[in-house]
C-alpha cells in the first residue's frame, strides 16, 4: 500500500465533509489567533510606555489569557464530539470494508495533524496580524499615544504551540479512544444513533429549582457589596448547575406535559417537534444550556464593563471630588492650616491660585457587624462572608459645622449619622465596646475620596471632638506594645482645583510629592506630627483608572466575541445534527402525505421553540444577576445605576438581534438537510 495513502484518505475526508469541517477548521483558526493576540498584547513591551495605567492593563490582559486559555480547552473539545458523531458513519464503513482500527487511526492522525497545522499556522499569522490593530485599539481606549513599530512575540507564539500542541494530542487520542471502544456496528449507527426516550426525572429537576433560586436568592438579597464581591462567583456556580439540571430534567417534563395535551399534541407541527426532542432531549439539554450559559455571560460581562467605562468620570468624580487632593497622616486637630501654608507657596510658586478648596480631619475605619456590633480591632474581624462589612468615616462636630454651614450640637456619647443611600434601623450605633445614641441622621456629608471605592457599605459619623476622634481611633489598633512607637491614622484632606494648563498642574504635583519634609517641619512648630504623606491629582488617576477600565472594556468585549463566536458555532452544529438526524422522519411523513409548507412550518415551530428557550434563560438570568452586580459596580464607585440599567438593556436588544439573524440561518440550513 502506498506510503501516502492515509495522508491522502485524510486529506479527500476533509474536504468532502466541508459541511462540518470548515466551521470547526474556522473555530480553531479564530481561537488560535485570539489566544495569541491577549497573550502577545499582555507581553507587549509598549505597554510600559505608556503614560499611566500600564501596569493595570496588563493585570487584565494576564487574566484573559487565563480565560481564553481555558475556553480553547473546553469548547474545541466540545466542538470535536459534534464533528466526530457525524463521521461515526464514515469511520464504521471504513471499518467494515477492510480497514483495522490501527489503519483508523492512522488516518485520524493525519485528519488532526492537518486540522493543527493549518489551525496553528492560519491562526498565527492572522493573530501577528491583527495583534498591532488590537493595541491600535487599546491605545485609544486608553487614550495614549500608540508607539511606531510592529512587534511579535517570540514567547506568545512558543506558548501558543505548545499549548494547542497538547489541545490537539488530547483531541486525537480521544478520537482513538472512541474509535477503539466502539464495534463497527455502533461506529455505523453512530451517526444516527439518538438519545432514547428518557424519564421524566423530577428529582434532578427539583434540584435544579434548588440550586437556580439559591443563586438567584444570593443574587437579590445580599445588599452589602463586599458579600456580593465574595459570593459572585458561588451565585455564578450555582446558576450554572442550576441551568444544566432545569435543561436537562425540566425540559423533558415539560414535553412529556404538552404530550398529554391532546389537542395540543395532534397538530402536524407540534407532533413532530415535540415527539423528536423528548426522543432526543438529553443530547438538546445539554447543548440548550451551553448557549444559555454562554450567552449570559455575553450580556453580563458587554453590559458591566460598558457601564464602567462610559461612567468612568462619574467613578473619578466620587474617588477624586477635586483636581488635586494631598492627604498626611497625623496626630493633630490643627494640622489643616500648616498644610494649608505648604500648599499655598508651592502653588504661589507656580503663579496659580487655589480654588474650590475642601480642607478637614476624618478617620476611616474598616469594621464588620458581628451579633449586632460593629466591630473595628483587627483582632475581633472574622473574615467570614457571613458577615456584613463595613467603612465609617469619622470626622468631628467642628469640622461638620464648618464644612456644612450647620450649628449642630452633640453631648458626651452622642453622634450624627449619614448614611447615604443605604438604610439604618435603630437610634443605637454600638462600636466595638461603645455604644453611641445617634441624634440624628443628617442628609449631607462631606465628600471623602478615600472611601469612595471601598467595597463595603459607606457610612458618615459626625462624633463630638477630637478626643472622642482618637479614642475611636486607638479601638481599631492591634495591641501595642510598650515599646513601640504608635502612628494614628487619623488623617487630613487638602483638596483644591486648579485653573491652569495640564503642564503647569504636572509641576505642581510633582512639586506636591516632594512636599513630605517641608509640610512635617512646618507641622512641627504646631506641635503635629506626620507620618505619611500622598498626593492625588485627578488627571494622573483618570489615566490610571483608565488602565484598569480601558482593559476590562478589552478583555470583556475580546471575550464576549468569542463567546459569540462559541454560541454560533454550537447552535450551527446542533442543527446540522439534528437535521441528519430528522431527515429521514420527515421524508416519512412527507410520503404519507404532508406537504412543503407543512414541513416548513413543523421546522419553524421546533426551531423556534429549541431557538429561543436558551435566550429567555439567558434574559432571566441577565435580571436576576442585576442587582448584585450593581452593588459591587456601587462599591467600585459607580453609583449610576441607571446607566448600568440602559447598558444592559441594550446590550440584550443587540444580542437578540444577532441571535435572530443566526436563527433565520438555521432555519435554512435544517430545512435544507431535511429536505
Amino acid at each position: 500500500m502506498n506510503k501516502f495513502f492515509y495522508a491522502k484518505l485524510a486529506a479527500t475526508n476533509i474536504r468532502k465533509n466541508a459541511r462540518v469541517y470548515v466551521p470547526y477548521l474556522l473555530t480553531c483558526i479564530f481561537t488560535v489567533a485570539a489566544f495569541y493576540m491577549i497573550y502577545a498584547l499582555s507581553l507587549n513591551p509598549g505597554i510600559d510606555d505608556m503614560t499611566f495605567g500600564g501596569g493595570s492593563l496588563r493585570v487584565c490582559l494576564g487574566l484573559g489569557v487565563w480565560v481564553v486559555s481555558l475556553f480553547a480547552y473546553i469548547f474545541i473539545f466540545y466542538t470535536n464530539s459534534f464533528l466526530m458523531k457525524r463521521r461515526k458513519k464514515e469511520i464504521g464503513l471504513f471499518n467494515v470494508l477492510g480497514m483495522g482500527k490501527g489503519h483508523l487511526s492512522r488516518m485520524i492522525f493525519y485528519e488532526t495533524v492537518y486540522i493543527a497545522l493549518i489551525s496553528l499556522s492560519v491562526g498565527l499569522g492572522f493573530g501577528i496580524i491583527l495583534d498591532k490593530a488590537a493595541f491600535l485599539v487599546l491605545a485609544k481606549l486608553m487614550t495614549q499615544e500608540v508607539p511606531l513599530g510592529f512587534y511579535v512575540s517570540m514567547d506568545a507564539i512558543r506558548n501558543t504551540l505548545l499549548i494547542f500542541g497538547i489541545l490537539f494530542l488530547l483531541i486525537f487520542l480521544n478520537s482513538l479512544r472512541q474509535i477503539h471502544l466502539t464495534n463497527p456496528i455502533e461506529l455505523l449507527r453512530g451517526g444516527q444513533t439518538g438519545e432514547k426516550e428518557p424519564k421524566a426525572r423530577w428529582l434532578l429537576a427539583l434540584i435544579g429549582v434548588a440550586l437556580l433560586g439559591s443563586g438567584y436568592w444570593l443574587a437579590i438579597s445580599i445588599t452589602n457589596p463586599v458579600q456580593a464581591f465574595m459570593l459572585f462567583f458561588v451565585a455564578v456556580i450555582l446558576v450554572i448547575l442550576g441551568t444544566y439540571c432545569l435543561f436537562t430534567a425540566g425540559s423533558i417534563a415539560i414535553l412529556k406535559i404538552l404530550r398529554k395535551n391532546k389537542r395540543f399534541y395532534y397538530q402536524a407541527r407540534h407532533f413532530i417537534s415535540i415527539s423528536g426532542m423528548i426522543y432526543r432531549m438529553k443530547q438538546n439539554a445539554v447543548g440548550l444550556a451551553n448557549i444559555c450559559v454562554l450567552s449570559t455571560m455575553v450580556l453580563v460581562m458587554i453590559s458591566s464593563t460598558f457601564s464602567m467605562y462610559i461612567g468612568m468620570e462619574d467613578m473619578i468624580a466620587k474617588t477624586y471630588p477635586r483636581d488635586f487632593e494631598v492627604r498626611v497622616r497625623c496626630d493633630s486637630s490643627v494640622l489643616g492650616e500648616s498644610l494649608e501654608k505648604v500648599v499655598g507657596e508651592i502653588l504661589e510658586e507656580e503663579g496659580v491660585t487655589a480654588q474650590d478648596v475642601l480642607s478637614y480631619t476624618y478617620l476611616n475605619t474598616y469594621s464588620q457587624k458581628i451579633n449586632g456590633v460593629y466591630e473595628i480591632a483587627p483582632e475581633k474581624l472574622s473574615g467570614m462572608t457571613t458577615s456584613d462589612y463595613y467603612t465609617f468615616t469619622f470626622i468631628t462636630l467642628d469640622e461638620y459645622n464648618r464644612l456644612m454651614g450647620t450649628s449642630k450640637a452633640l453631648n458626651d456619647g452622642e453622634i450624627l449619622l449619614y448614611v447615604g443611600q443605604n438604610s439604618y434601623q435603630g437610634n443605637d450605633f454600638p462600636l466595638g465596646e461603645k455604644k453611641f445614641t445617634i441624634k440624628e441622621k443628617v442628609s449631607a456629608f462631606p465628600e471623602n475620596g478615600a472611601s469612595a471605592a471601598t467595597i463595603s457599605t459607606k457610612y458618615g459619623v459626625v462624633v463630638k471632638d477630637f478626643d472622642a476622634l482618637m479614642e475611636i481611633e486607638k479601638m481599631q489598633h492591634w495591641p501595642i506594645q510598650a515599646d513601640e512607637e504608635y502612628y494614628p491614622d487619623i488623617e487630613c484632606t487638602y483638596g483644591f482645583n486648579l485653573d491652569t494648563n495640564e503642564q503647569t498642574e504636572a509641576a505642581v504635583n510633582e512639586k506636591l510629592l516632594y512636599s513630605f519634609e517641608q509640610i512635617r517641619d512646618e507641622a512641627a512648630k504646631s506641635g503635629s506630627n506626620i507620618t505619611m504623606l500622598s498626593t492625588n491629582w485627578i488627571q494622573e488617576q483618570r489615566n490610571m483608572m483608565m488602565g484598569i477600565v480601558g482593559g476590562l472594556l478589552f478583555v470583556g468585549v475580546f471575550l464576549g466575541a468569542l463567546f459569540i463566536m462559541a454560541t454560533i458555532l454550537i447552535i450551527y452544529y446542533k442543527q446540522i445534527s439534528e437535521g441528519y438526524d430528522d431527515k429521514e422522519r420527515f421524508q416519512i411523513m412527507e410520503k404519507v402525505g404532508m406537504d412543503q409548507r407543512e414541513i416548513r412550518r413543523t421546522i419553524r415551530s421546533q426551531v423556534l421553540t429549541v431557538f429561543f428557550l436558551p435566550l429567555m434563560m439567558a434574559g432571566v438570568h441577565t435580571a436576576f444577576a442585576f442587582p448584585m452586580i450593581s452593588r459591587i459596580l456601587v462599591g467600585m464607585a459607580l453609583q449610576n445605576t441607571q446607566l448600568y440599567i440602559i447598558c444592559t438593556v441594550i446590550s440584550f436588544l443587540i444580542f437578540g438581534v444577532l441571535y435572530g439573524l443566526i436563527y433565520s440561518l438555521t432555519v435554512r440550513i435544517y430545512y435544507k438537510i431535511v429536505s
